[in-house]
């Protein structure tokens, strides 16, 4: 009897360290991992989008901004017609071009009207030519010249309409608010089109060279 007894307790002993020993290879200590997690990739992959070594990662957009408004804010009043002579245009600054942009164009529009039912809206201003360096425009551009300092051109769709031939400040009539397009085109040449340009010619000259768009949206009504 003490013979089988003393079996028994060793073949009892023996499934137990087996079990054990299993249960310890299925869970490895060390690693830092909680129980049932799986263990990170070597070289600080996170899983889709933070592989190694920036595979896959997007580069940041191209951005406008201004400390003038904000997107989808109102437009301050000293950037419209209600300032009367003491309006000026809104500064805008930009982040994240392409590498390869050898110019910009700036176009600022009412996206309301439409005269004659057409697909042109009203043109507030346009600037072409903006070097690639460039990374803003300030605040209070001069609106009596068509030609900037920096090279640029500029015109607003009716040149020299009291001498204005840039920055035109929004003059929505009485009613629901108007809302202006400020949009940011960078393109891979600077266009070549005549001095007194209309907004159809830089269009046509922009096409098949746009690298990258960023626009901010001002609403406004008096």
């Amino acid at each position: 009897m003490r013979t089988k007894a003393g079996l028994l307790l060793t073949a009892f002993a023996f499934l137990l360290a087996s079990v054990a020993t299993g249960i310890a290879q299925q869970n490895p200590a060390g690693g830092g991992n909680a129980a049932g997690r799986p263990a990170q990739p070597a070289g600080g992959a996170q899983g889709p989008g933070g592989q190694g070594g920036g595979r896959g990662q997007q580069p940041p957009p191209f951005a406008m901004m201004s400390t003038s408004m904000a997107d989808g804010s109102f437009l301050a009043v000293r950037y419209t017609c209600t300032a009367g002579p003491a309006a000026v245009s809104p500064d805008l600054h930009w982040t994240n071009a392409p590498r390869d942009t050898a110019s910009y164009v700036l176009i600022v529009h009412d996206m309301e009207p439409r005269p004659r039912k057409g697909l042109d809206d009203i043109l507030h201003w346009m600037v072409w030519n903006i070097a690639p360096s460039a990374t803003q425009i300030p605040e209070a551009i001069p609106s009596d010249t068509q030609q900037l300092p920096d090279g640029s051109m500029q015109t607003n769709g009716n040149p020299g309409q009291g001498g204005n031939m840039g920055y035109r400040p929004p003059c929505p009539p009485a009613g629901p608010s108007h809302h202006y397009a400020f949009e940011l085109f960078a393109l891979d040449q600077k266009l070549d089109v005549p001095g007194p340009a209309t907004r159809a010619d830089v269009l046509k000259a922009m096409d098949g060279h746009i690298l990258a768009h960023a626009a901010l949206i001002a609403p406004y009504h008096q």
